[in-house]
């Protein structure tokens, strides 16, 4: 198995084989507490104006370069999603949008041969995933701010991935130190603002909280994150 390491938005053009989209900070740590809190479906779309058109009786989840979007049900937070707890999310379609993760992943989904989403909540349940398919190739692409700047969350997350995968070193107390000191976190834990609770930082660096990989799965028109377990066909 060939491990490539691959960043920001060139790296989902430059990805190959089964690739795993990489967004901590928030996306793919929100997507595995609406899965675990029930949510019936999680469809990605990148387009705002779409998300209202295929609203129907699914919530709206999501935000604009960090920005909640008015008239969407939560903004990209895995706090606020767990403060709304399983009352809002049982049995319900949910339409996510966000800038790295969903975009990276819509990207990649059109150009290799499968795409996995990923965090430090899901991590271990990832790379048992990839083990058990054991591709040639796995391109680990770290989303990174907006798609363009580098950020340590995504990166380390690509660390431990990659750990789980071939046993390479990896020390995440000092990925702790290295995250919790750029700015991708201080604008969180140093500003009081609504939008960006600071509670966010604590769920998304915890590690292996979900026993299930995400699948990005397109389905006609549509493309379905879809919880995937070892030995479990879906």
């Amino acid at each position: 198995m060939e491990i490539r390491r691959l960043s920001l938005a060139e790296g989902v053009r430059s990805a190959t084989g089964l690739t795993v989209i990489i967004d901590v900070i928030r996306s793919f740590s929100s997507e595995p507490l609406m899965a675990q809190l029930g949510a019936k479906r999680i469809l990605l779309e990148g387009d705002v104006e779409k998300c209202f058109a295929r609203r129907g009786d699914a919530l709206l989840v999501g935000s604009r370069n960090e920005v909640p979007i008015e008239g969407f049900d939560l903004t990209n937070s895995p706090w606020r999603i767990l403060q709304a707890g399983p009352d809002l999310f049982r049995g319900r379609a949910v339409i996510h949008r966000s800038t790295s993760g969903v975009g990276g992943a819509l990207a990649a989904l059109a150009r290799t041969e499968e795409v996995l989403l990923a965090s430090f909540l899901n991590a271990r349940a990832t790379a048992e995933y990839i083990r058990h398919h054991n591709p040639a190739v796995v391109s680990l692409v770290a989303m990174g701010s907006r798609a363009s700047l580098p950020a340590p969350e995504d990166e380390r997350c690509a660390d431990y991935l990659a750990h789980l995968l071939t046993g390479t070193p990896y020390d995440h107390v000092a990925a702790l130190a290295e995250i919790l000191a750029h700015p991708n976190a201080r604008k969180y834990l140093d500003a009081d603002n609504p939008a960006l609770p600071k509670e966010d930082i604590v769920l998304c660096l915890q590690r292996d909280v979900v026993d299930f990989a995400l699948l990005a799965r397109r389905r006609g028109d549509e493309v379905e994150a879809v919880p995937v377990r070892v030995g479990q066909d879906s």
